[in-house]
């Protein structure tokens, strides 16, 4: 049984470092001069044991990490973008990850969109604090270790870095993992390691490979086992290639694949098989004429790109299979499609994503939150779409949602959109959804609050005050005393036996004209249809008159009304079944 190299993966917010880091390990064994120690290969960058072994040389007797994998295969498309396409069965094909954060920013918005796909994942991953060299006072001491270079810095530069590393740490807790910069750790297993580093400068680089090459090999030994059968991996990306048409850039995670191989995916219409016509990897040579060599095999773990008929329509994110028994490969991926992509015919939002790793993480989150999915699909947003929240919007409103991840939303869909009311929440940080559709329904709830509120009368119950009857009628003026509820000018009353007496016209408080008055005010109204002493005597009780659709309504949509008022609502509605 051969073991594999691990497969790191890159995450981090924006403008952290992600793609500095990536040119740095790519860099480390080229500044070296050793021609081959790094092979460039279609989205991943592969660093054998060799090249790992020199670059770290300057930490190998302090940290006595004796490397026994075969290398590194480094995801080189940075982000979550990359981690949530290596998926398999709600798990990643990424071994470990590296969570880069600036050590002078700390945490932001994508770092804890890493954590949390990180923690869904289940993937082990390391802290690179980059940036060390912004560290007030830092100096560069031309070694690509961090502890030699922190060593030789002036005690108030060594206070600033502990500093940084006890703010990462207090970032960390608050998503329930402990941690501790690399060198104090005393359980890898339970804790995680936080490397500070430049990769400007490239101190500490020499830690983070070393580190990441012992934590694989010491806790990964079963997962790295590899047959080499028939080889499993996952798109990343599908290209039209000048000269060549479509072709699907894969990362190989198991097994093997050769030339002539036929392989299973999944497409827009379904399961495919195809047969590989070509493998190919970037031509690095000098003056090389051509962009790529031809491989007749590659091993896991490696990135290839694959050439074949038919790969017009793959689904980035798709698993891809060397067929072995294609009945049973293509009832698995069906049954992986019909998981993530479908239209469920109930009610529920839409997701629109860019891929199917994208769709799983965006459809495992919402489960949690307990936000129905109707439909969810890869692709643009569409008219269709539209049409389709439209239509779920007229019976459940806060359903009648599009969720946009890292797609484009289509000019005419946008327009319709507009035209229709129905919001498109459109992010490239999945957890941001969350946050964006609560923020939505809280303004969509205050607009239904008061479209509610100015559609139904409100609930109140009054009293005709004793010797405050200062005109019989036309209009009728009298002294009341609002008991529950809230009086409202514009209602009409109804007395204890639930019959109309007529509309409130007005309502005076000390002379001043008011439109509204709380329980417990003591105040005059008119109404031009009410009689006193026939209609209205002295020590009446009086309730806003409705009918029963109404009273229904106040109890569907009722979160206006307050606890008094909702008692106050259940008399109203005695009143009004049993007249």
């Amino acid at each position: 049984m051969a073991v594999r190299s691990p497969i790191i993966c890159v995450l981090g917010h924006v403008d952290h470092g992600k793609t500095s880091l990536l040119d740095a390990i790519r860099g480390s064994a080229v500044a070296a001069k050793e021609a081959g120690a790094i092979t460039q290969m279609i989205g991943a960058s592969y660093l054998p044991r060799e090249a790992i072994e020199k670059a770290s040389a300057p930490v190998a007797e302090i940290m006595k990490i004796k490397i026994g994998i075969p290398g590194l295969l480094f995801i080189d498309t940075p982000g979550h973008e990359a981690f949530t396409n290596l998926r398999e069965r709600g798990g990643s094909i990424a071994d470990m990850a590296i969570l880069v954060v600036d050590a002078a920013q700390g945490f932001q918005p994508q770092t804890v969109e890493s954590i949390r796909i990180l923690k869904q994942c289940k993937t082990p991953f390391v802290v690179a604090a980059n940036k060390i060299d912004l560290v007030h006072g830092w100096k560069k001491q031309g070694t690509e270790s961090f502890l030699k270079s922190l060593a030789k810095q002036p005690p108030h530069v060594r206070e600033a870095v502990d500093a940084k590393m006890y703010e990462l740490m207090g970032a960390l807790s608050t998503h329930g993992f402990d941690c501790d910069r690399f060198d104090r750790i005393t359980d890898f297993k339970k804790q995680i390691a936080i490397i500070p580093l430049s990769a400007k400068t490239r101190e500490g680089l020499a830690e983070l490979l070393l580190l990441i090459a012992g934590l694989s090999q010491k806790f990964m030994e079963k997962r790295l086992e590899m047959g080499l059968e028939e080889g499993k991996g996952t798109v990343l990306e599908v290209k039209e290639e000048k000269g060549l048409g479509s072709t699907v850039d894969i990362v190989l995670y198991d097994g093997m694949i050769a030339k002539g191989d036929e392989v299973v995916f999944l497409a827009r219409d379904g399961v495919r098989k195809t047969r590989v016509r070509a493998l190919l990897e970037p031509n690095l040579a000098k003056g090389a004429k051509d962009k790529y060599s031809y491989l007749e095999r590659i091993e896991a773990a490696a990135g290839v790109k694959v050439l074949a008929p038919e790969l017009e329509g793959a689904l980035p994110g798709s698993p891809l299979y060397v067929v072995k028994d294609f009945e049973a490969q293509k009832r698995e991926l069906e049954a992986h499609a019909k998981q993530l992509l479908f239209e469920s015919g109930e009610e529920g939002v839409i997701v629109k994503a860019d891929s199917l790793g994208s769709i799983e993480a965006i459809l495992c989150l919402f489960g949690k939150y307990g936000i129905k999915v109707s439909k969810a699909g890869i692709g643009a947003v569409t008219r269709t779409d539209v049409a389709e929240a439209k239509a779920v919007r007229s019976t459940n409103r806060y359903d009648g949602v599009i969720f946009g991840f890292n797609v484009k939303v289509m000019d005419e869909a946008r327009e319709e959109a507009e035209g229709a009311g129905v919001p498109v929440l459109w992010s490239n940080v999945i957890y941001k959804f969350i946050e964006d559709y609560e923020e939505w329904k809280a303004g969509e709830k205050a607009r239904e609050k008061k479209e509610l509120e100015a559609e139904l009368p409100w609930p109140a119950k009054i009293k005709a005050l004793k010797g405050f009857f200062f005109r019989v009628s036309k209009p009728a003026v009298f002294g009341i005393s609002v008991e529950a509820g809230k009086l409202r000018k514009g209602v009409r009353l109804m007395n204890a036996s639930g019959e109309d007496l007529g509309e409130v016209k007005g309502i005076q408080n000390e002379g001043k004209a008011v439109d509204e008055a709380d329980a417990g005010a003591k105040l005059a109204i008119s109404s031009d249809e009410i009689v006193l002493g026939k209609d209205v005597r002295e020590g009446d009780v009086l309730y806003t008159a409705m009918g029963k659709a109404q009273v229904f309504k106040w109890e569907e949509k009722g979160d206006s009304l307050n606890e008094n008022e909702k008692e106050l609502l259940g008399e109203i509605k005695k009143i009004v079944i049993y007249r």
